[in-house]
């Protein structure tokens, strides 16, 4: 069942149309992920389905079976809001009629009050308030009810706001970068109950596992148009990749007929009449418009190569504490080069104070930090704090010199500005008005082309885009000198560090592994332990080896059944070209066959493997 349709929606917001004529679907118990640059209008398409924002044309449809509640990418509350109280903030249908209830209560309308009591023991309302607190606790944040909103961290407001979002049940969610802030543990957790919900999804965001694993649909928003991608977002890579080979060749088809048709008229009389010039006109446009279908309004990040010294970095036996507590202790360690370490932990652990330590902003409780002589930092904050968001783009850049040396060659700041996709118009506006987005991408870039030879990043995929992110990713990846960061985004620590330091009860723990590989050593799968408790059970005898009967005929039939499920799942994936019903019914329910095939090829691969290892 549908339960949200937009048709024909277009927004315009300072002259620049965000996006136009979008004309999408959302079924009941989908989970639409919405992937694209930032600035293209991801945030304010969330704010005109919620009517934060008004369309300029087209129509919203919500089923009347459902209401929506929004997780917005900033936690927003009352001054006097107390996390208990926060609940009750919601606009939805729901909290309405428990305040109604509430407020009659208060002033002793009994009528009234009896009225509502039925209404909310008819919807089962009464346990929103248990369940809301029994979230909280599931999340991490075990607070009194009475703390002020205006007192918890970024993360532990993101925690009460999801704590909210589960606990009202809507029919459609839709999250705005809901990862920014939180710890990787608690992203795990929310992206299993996203999985394990009955709600239609709507989710912006650059956890790149979330839309894998979450996800049945991607939304891609580029230059203004939205295209619908069904599957997971690794299908999601594959479907893009060849429309934009599709769209590449018809606009090379497009620009060499149109340069053939030129040719044509300049070589025929001088004379032309009204009708051929104009023609001429018509085809010089047609020309100009036509465009390289990749996104290409963004460099790659590079940095000239610093030379590092033979000391870069000592850590030498550092503790610190705040406010009475231990935040970690004894720690020491030898930076080398080519060092890339990726640093994880709960959230409050201490992470950014390590960080500032490193960085010489904070002072350790014991121990010392030594930087050698030749080492140049870059520091990336989570807050951004040497960001001038009273200048424009262009002044901010400026201050770095009047010429700036990038990769190689001297330039401006606005030659450089409009290499990261900045023109010469958005260079000169106030950053105040730029995107969380822009504003990071700005300040990533004024850290990147003081040419460091140490970088240290302090959740650098917060607000990003994904590919910005990717673009990071090959930057760190070819950086020759050192590298730390700290990050929650899962996809981005596998992609950038060879190594980690985890933070784990006051204890700094030096991992020479990734992050994937790390999780593997430390998370036992439930059956890997049942198997394990079984083998403990048994008595000790000859160990088995081989296939038994059964198991040698299961093996044999694998490799088939493998191979039918895999031309099956080519079969849906050609057939999503076509949102008409087919012999595999719907495109609801050619996703939802795609899903369960694809989970089962993934069932069959793994168990034809362990027979495998078997023989």
């Amino acid at each position: 069942m549908n339960v949200l349709s937009v048709e024909n929606l277009s927004k315009t917001v300072d002259d620049r149309p965000l996006f136009e004529n979008v004309t999408l679907g959302l079924d009941e118990g989908e989970k639409a992920g919405i992937v694209g640059m930032n600035g293209a209008g991801k945030t304010s398409f969330i704010h005109t389905l919620t009517g934060l924002l008004h369309p300029d044309e087209g129509r919203i449809s919500i089923s009347s079976s459902v209401f929506m509640e929004t997780l917005e990418q900033n936690v927003s509350s009352e001054d006097d809001a107390t996390i208990g109280s926060y609940l009750y903030e919601s606009g939805c249908w729901k909290i309405r009629l428990l305040n109604d209830y509430n407020s009659a209560v208060e002033r002793g309308d009994v009528r009234t009050y009896q009225h509502l009591m039925g209404e909310i023991e008819k919807h089962d309302l009464w346990d929103i308030e248990n369940d809301y607190k029994a979230r909280l606790t599931q999340f991490g944040l075990r607070l009194p009810m009475e703390k002020p909103m205006k007192d918890l961290s970024g993360g532990e407001r993101k925690k009460a706001a999801i704590a909210r979002l589960f606990a009202l049940k809507p029919g459609i969610m839709l999250l705005d970068e809901p990862t920014n802030h939180l710890d990787i543990k608690t992203i795990e957790l929310l992206e299993s109950e996203l999985r394990g919900s009955s709600a239609a999804v709507i989710i912006v965001t650059h956890d790149r596992y979330i839309l894998n694993s979450v996800c049945t649909t991607i939304w891609e928003l580029d230059r203004g148009t939205f295209y619908r991608h069904p599957g997971n977002y690794e299908a999601y890579l594959e479907r893009r990749a060849e429309r934009i080979s599709m769209m590449q060749k018809e606009q090379n088809r497009l620009a060499s007929i149109l340069r053939r048709e030129l040719v044509w008229l300049e070589r025929g009389p001088q004379a032309r009449t009204g009708k051929d010039k104009n023609r001429k006109e018509r085809i010089e446009n047609m020309l100009a418009s036509v465009h390289n279908v990749q996104d290409t309004r963004q460099a790659v990040f590079s940095s000239l190569d610093r030379r590092l010294g033979k000391t870069i970095l000592e850590i030498d036996n550092i503790s610190k504490s705040y406010e009475g507590r231990c935040l970690f202790r004894n720690f020491s360690y030898s930076f080398k080069k080519g060092d890339r370490i990726g640093i994880v932990g709960d959230n409050g652990c201490g992470k950014s104070t390590f960080l500032d330590i490193i960085a010489g902003l904070e002072t350790p409780d014991e121990g010392k930090v030594v930087k050698g002589i030749n080492t140049y930092f870059a520091y990336y904050d989570q807050m951004s704090r040497t960001l001038d968001t009273k200048k424009s783009a262009i002044e901010f850049i400026e201050e770095l010199g009047s010429r700036i040396n990038f990769a190689g060659t001297e330039m401006s700041a606005q030659q450089l500005l409009e290499l990261f996709g900045f023109s010469r118009e958005k260079s000169r506006t106030s950053l105040s008005v730029f995107s969380g987005g822009e504003k990071r991408r700005i300040y990533l870039i004024s850290k990147i082309v003081q040419n460091p030879n140490f970088l240290i990043l302090d959740e650098p995929t917060n607000d990003l885009d994904i590919k910005t992110m990717e673009n990071l990713e090959e930057y760190i990846s070819a950086f020759s000198g050192c590298t730390l960061i700290v990050s929650h985004d899962r996809a981005f620590l596998n992609c950038t560090c060879t190594s980690l330091f985890v933070f784990d009860n006051s204890r700094i723990l030096n991992v020479p592994t990734t992050y994937s590989q790390w999780k593997k050593d430390n998370d036992i799968p439930p059956l890997q332990v049942r198997s394990e408790t079984r083998k403990a059970e048994e008595k000790p005898g000859r160990e088995k080896k081989g296939l038994s009967f059964k198991e040698q005929k299961e093996f044999e039939s694998l490799e088939g059944e493998i191979t039918r499920l895999e031309e099956y799942k080519k079969k849906l994936e050609d057939s999503f070209s076509s949102v008409q019903a087919t012999e595999d019914g719907t495109l609801k329910e050619r996703n939802e066959k795609y899903t369960r095939v694809c989970e089962e090829i993934e069932e069959k691969t793994q168990r034809y493997f362990f027979l495998a290892e078997k023989i």
